[in-house]
């Protein structure tokens, strides 16, 4: 392990043209202490094609024989690099050039394992957004920084996994779970909470570009209200009852109604709603809003209450920061 260095790690699948612009916003820190390589989740031509472009000796590209899937791809970055800190990055996303010094700066003034994060720019057809808007306490539970909303227009954005960067030396110890389908970000947030040693700091800078609802397929955006249900059961002892509330509100509830489950569903996500958790008004309110309201309906909603015309056919937002990364 080479102190000081950081191994930034990217899992693709059969994404080439977004890996590549994945790969040069993390060629492009200024953070010249950086190794960057890439998971390349089964045999795939054309990626790896792709990425040999790149002339660039702190560029690794690993290829598995065989899927293993999100998660594991990630393991497998942490186990083959050489750093101290270990930066994600998923496939689709972009870091700003500054992101890696800042956090590094900011984590090599902090003791034991810090876990770092930073707001992004949410960024889909539709608009763009800076998120989350609230900024992480210390004080505050984990799973209610990760789940209880402020707001209708707040989204799921706290310690996205393209945000974080962590010791590998915790990476090594208490990697990603596999086997997960989704969520796989939360899972290892809340297990970590549970760590001696372990803090949480969120940077107020956006210093990532999250690409979402651009109409790629993709797991946060399956509708397998039941999958999510399982995993916060298994989950549930590192959920405050207010934050397991809020979970099935806005991941349960909200994927059966966008799937039309029916009353099953509600039967089901609701046992655990009222008597598992704890409701609270606001997360009642989520409950009545994804029932209520058609899908389009709330996301122009949404963008109105960001006090965003993009999302009400007005021009998409784009600042000058991301200029050199978004075509």
């Amino acid at each position: 392990m080479s102190r000081g260095l950081v191994t930034a790690v990217i899992p693709t699948h059969h994404r080439p043209v977004l890996v590549c612009r994945a790969v040069m916003s993390a060629l492009r820190q200024t953070y010249r202490l950086l190794e960057v390589i890439v998971i390349v989740d089964g045999r795939d031509e054309t990626t790896e094609r792709e990425l040999a472009v790149f002339a660039d000796p702190r560029l690794r590209v690993i290829v598995l024989e065989q899927n293993v899937g999100g998660s594991e791809a990630r393991n497998r970055g942490v186990c083959a690099a050489s750093g101290e800190w270990i930066a994600f990055l998923d496939d689709d996303d972009e870091w700003l050039p500054e992101k890696i010094a800042r956090q590094v700066a900011a984590a090599e003034q902090l003791k034991g394992m810090p876990v770092m994060s930073s707001r992004l720019l949410a960024k889909s057809p539709y608009a763009g957004h800076v998120a989350p808007q609230r900024i992480f306490h210390q004080e505050t539970p984990i799973s209610e920084a990760l789940f209880c909303r402020s707001s209708f227009a707040e989204g799921a954005y706290m310690m996205q996994t393209s945000t974080l960067l962590a010791r590998r030396e915790l990476l090594m110890k208490h990697p990603f779970r596999t086997g997960l389908k989704r969520h796989q970000d939360w899972d290892w947030l809340l297990r970590v909470s549970r760590v001696s040693g372990v803090s949480f700091h969120m940077s107020p800078e956006v210093l990532t570009l999250f690409r979402v609802e651009d109409g790629r397929p993709g797991t946060s955006r399956a509708l397998d209200w039941e999958f999510s249900l399982e995993w916060a059961k298994q989950m549930r002892e590192y959920f405050t009852p207010r934050a397991y509330s809020f979970f099935l509100a806005t991941e349960c509830i909200s994927r059966a109604a966008k799937g039309r489950a029916g009353w099953r569903a509600l039967r089901s996500i609701g046992v655990e709603f009222l008597f598992k958790g704890k409701p609270t008004f606001r997360s009642v309110l989520w409950v009545v809003a994804f029932f209520a309201a058609s899908g389009p309906v709330r996301r122009r909603l949404r963008e109105r209450l960001r006090g965003n015309p993009a999302g009400l056919g007005g021009p998409r937002w784009r600042p000058d920061t991301f200029s050199l990364l978004d075509s």
